[in-house]
């Protein structure tokens, strides 16, 4: 019951009708970061603090087609035919799906993260095989791509796994992919948060020490940098004015009589 009204709760988040206000984004939002180095992770932080501030990279269905093309889930023509075949205000509603899956997501992972997933996980998991099922994948012979790579390659076909993109509600399909894989691929032991103060953007630590403690060394990495060089040197002492000399007595006063 409990993981139904997940489920319902995130396919079924309010999303703005014809007429009403719209969620509002400034134009001067700075790039979407991709520093998880896991597309699953990314995709939680498709709303982040970068400058101090909330940036949603989600905010509507033309940010959930430019996000997706950014994190190379989608090619510009998928981006384009599902543009083309879209009723008014229906991707903005596969955005708002896309914004209650993610934090759905996020909530698992800030549960598991720090230590192995384990199959008891699997009954929480529920929603996320629910969106799986809907795909619509199939193989496929397609020509191999003109790539040095594949020079050497004995045949010019390939066996791709290709997907039908039937409706805008198939953008889903690619961010539940991305999600699965790190649940089932990926060690939940070296997914971490940002050590910056206020940020939220969550990574995989696949460095050799497993070392890393921000999301990016020229963000918080700088930042905290930059505080623990103000907290060494909290400023320059105020300098003591000098002391003046003693006048000296007229040389009249020094000569006995």
């Amino acid at each position: 019951m409990f993981v139904w009204h997940v489920y319902v709760l995130f396919m079924k988040e309010d999303t703005p009708k014809d007429g009403e206000h719209k969620l509002e984004v400034p134009d001067t939002r700075p790039p979407a970061m991709f520093i998880a180095d896991d597309p699953g992770l990314d995709f939680l932080n498709s709303i982040g603090t970068p400058a101090g501030t909330v940036i949603e990279w989600l905010a509507n269905g033309e940010d959930l087609l430019a996000w997706l093309e950014q994190a190379k889930l989608i090619d510009s023509a998928i981006a384009a035919a599902i543009r083309e075949n879209s009723f008014p205000g229906e991707l903005d509603e596969v955005a708002a799906q896309a914004r209650a899956l993610r934090e759905w997501f996020r909530e698992f992972v800030l549960t598991h993260m720090g230590r192995p997933l384990t199959a008891k996980a699997l009954d929480l998991l529920e929603p996320l095989n629910r969106v799986l099922e809907r795909d619509e994948q199939y193989r496929a012979i397609v020509a191999r791509p003109d790539h040095p790579r594949y020079h050497h390659a004995r045949s010019g076909l390939e066996l791709r796994f290709l997907r039908r993109w039937s409706t805008p509600n198939s953008l889903l399909l690619p961010l539940a992919q991305a999600m699965a894989h790190l649940v089932c691929y990926e060690d939940f032991s070296l997914v971490k948060g940002c050590e910056g103060k206020a940020c939220v953007l969550l990574f995989l630590d696949r460095t050799h020490a497993r070392a890393r403690r921000w999301c990016s060394m020229s963000i918080c990495g700088n930042r905290a940098k930059q505080a623990a060089h103000r907290k060494r040197s909290p400023g320059k002492p105020k300098s003591k004015p000098l002391k003046r000399a003693k006048r000296a007595a007229p040389i009249n006063s020094r000569i006995a009589p």
